[in-house]
């Protein structure tokens, strides 16, 4: 069910912070939310996971929203990253070749959970989920970076390759066969960095391992894997 999963506690022997858990999650699971058994997989996940997830209907935008409790299953706001502060509710972003970037500091108790695809990198998203977290307390923030595209798969007509660079230098890149490429997993790790971020890269390229859904590689039919954080 999972690909990766971690855990972060606060460290300083005076502080009331929390500990943060982290997961990505696998293809044996999809998290497709058109899919007809979409409620039942959710639910086996957060019975995994034991807390309830909130969600969004992602747009490819630079929307950051603060959140309380999840969501039900038919009023799911549109948005590309959450924040919460609150323990025993789960963050999840779900994705098919997109980044899915998840942001933690145990020590003041403030999470969040990013979708960074190609639009939400170049508007910054993962940064002004940063900025939502520190408005909220957070102090020392550390990042996951799940499976995603690489930079080596990710072919881009040239025009595109040169509009996007121009915006994020670092996602300038080459496929292994020698044509434009786009690396926005480089270019959300270098503006995490800039925010002064601590980041943890998870490897994996989702078009390369099967063990991972991808557009690119399935095209319509792709199924979404998920970034899950929580606070407890």
């Amino acid at each position: 069910m999972f690909v990766f999963r971690d855990s972060l506690e606060a460290t300083s022997t005076d502080s009331s912070g929390s500990r943060v858990d982290v997961a990505f999650t696998d293809s044996t699971l999809d998290l497709q939310g058109l899919r007809e058994d979409f409620p039942s997989t959710l639910a086996r996940l957060e019975d995994t996971v034991d807390v309830p997830l909130a969600r969004l209907s992602q747009v490819h935008g630079d929307d950051v929203l603060v959140v309380e409790a999840p969501m039900p299953l038919g009023e799911v706001p549109s948005g590309d990253a959450l924040v919460t502060t609150t323990a025993g509710l789960g963050l999840m972003v779900r994705v098919a070749d997109c980044v899915p970037v998840l942001l933690a500091d145990p020590a003041s108790g403030v999470v969040g959970a990013v979708h960074a695809g190609r639009c939400g990198m170049t508007l910054d998203i993962a940064t002004r989920a940063v900025e939502v977290m520190r408005e909220r307390g957070a102090g020392v923030i550390t990042a996951w970076l799940g499976p995603h595209i690489c930079g080596r798969c990710y072919e881009v007509p040239a025009g595109l390759r040169d509009e996007v660079s121009a915006v994020v230098p670092e996602a300038f890149s080459e496929t292994s066969w020698g044509t434009p490429a786009l690396d926005v997993g480089a270019g959300v790790r270098a503006q995490l960095v800039r925010a002064g971020v601590d980041v943890v890269d998870v490897s994996g390229c989702t078009l390369e391992d099967k063990a991972l859904h991808s557009y690119r590689r399935d095209g319509s039919e792709a199924g979404r894997f998920a970034g899950l954080v929580w606070l407890t």
